[in-house]
């Protein structure tokens, strides 16, 4: 079986249907909470599922800290964020792939599920995060607003994907969270531009989609008029425009998140505020892993 990790922070919306989506297929939920002031920890209760509170730091932060300070009853665990669902099918695929013994971790891909819509083209589809792996092989340190996966040893990428869904909570929730996440994301991207280059290497012939997209991300960061050019290019390159209306407000709010990380590092610029990750990407415990390899899905 596979331990399942669920992390929340004020999700009454969503917490039930995430629940229900794999209380029957796993034989262990943890539910990590941020210390909700919603009735999050309430709703969770009411299911046959663990529920411990951590204080949030960063989203790294808290992945380490969950996989090291909650005993599982599973070698294997997948992390589900509260507006995830797990399906049968992509459970009954993790569980064949932690007993194959081929990879210590898996990527998968997400379906982001925005105002009623799979938006399959703008979002770069299929785009792939860390989610299942053996626990004390996979570790998480900070980027931007997210985390980075770090990692020693073969990974691999399942075929079945799990639905998102962005907007669950409504447009103003998830301006909101992009204005928070802009922040980080503008003082992540003044450290890549001081201290950080392209990869072209990687960027044309990466080995995987992870690589290459990271690498894009990189030389992304230096194009001039970066939140027009956003637009366009998922808008028009990546065939957004076929995602119908969705899709657009999609694009839109993109180019407007990159304009928003844009102004703040200008700001950070005029304040003379450093950057605070010089070592955004530290091992969790350095001494147990010197020779480490890491990937970003964006």
């Amino acid at each position: 079986m596979i331990s399942i990790y669920i992390l929340t922070y004020n999700e009454q919306v969503d917490i039930a249907e995430c629940i229900e989506s794999v209380i029957n297929l796993s034989d262990e939920v943890i539910v990590v909470d941020s210390y909700s002031s919603d009735r999050t920890v309430e709703i969770a209760s009411h299911y046959p599922v663990k529920v411990v509170q951590h204080e949030f730091e960063s989203h790294g932060k808290q992945r380490t800290w969950m996989l090291k300070n909650i005993p599982t009853k599973n070698k294997w665990v997948y992390i589900l964020e509260a507006d995830e669902r797990m399906t049968p099918e992509l459970f009954d695929e993790c569980v064949a792939a932690s007993q194959s013994n081929e990879a210590i971790g898996y990527y998968v891909a997400e379906r982001v599920i925005f105002m009623g819509r799979w938006i399959r083209r703008s979002t770069q589809y299929p785009r792939y995060q860390m989610r299942l792996f053996k626990k004390g092989e996979v570790w998480f340190g900070d980027y931007g607003h997210t985390e980075r996966e770090i990692y020693s040893g073969a990974i691999d990428f399942l075929k079945e994907t799990y639905p998102h869904y962005t907007s669950g909570k409504g447009l103003s929730r998830w301006i909101d969270k992009h204005n928070r996440y802009s922040t980080d994301e503008a003082k992540e991207t003044l450290y890549q531009l001081q201290q950080g280059g392209v990869n072209w290497k990687k960027l044309l012939f990466g080995s995987t989609e992870v690589e290459r997209r990271r690498a894009l991300k990189n030389l992304s960061l230096r194009i001039p008029l970066r939140p027009v050019v956003r637009w366009f290019y998922m808008y028009f390159i990546l065939g957004g425009i076929l995602d119908g209306k969705a899709g657009f407000a999609w694009c839109t709010l993109q180019a407007f998140y990159e304009y928003l990380i844009l102004l703040k590092v200008d700001e950070l610029r005029e304040t003379n505020l450093e950057s605070p990750y010089p070592n955004s990407l530290k091992y969790p415990d350095p001494e147990e892993s010197p020779n480490t390899s890491e990937s970003l899905s964006l």
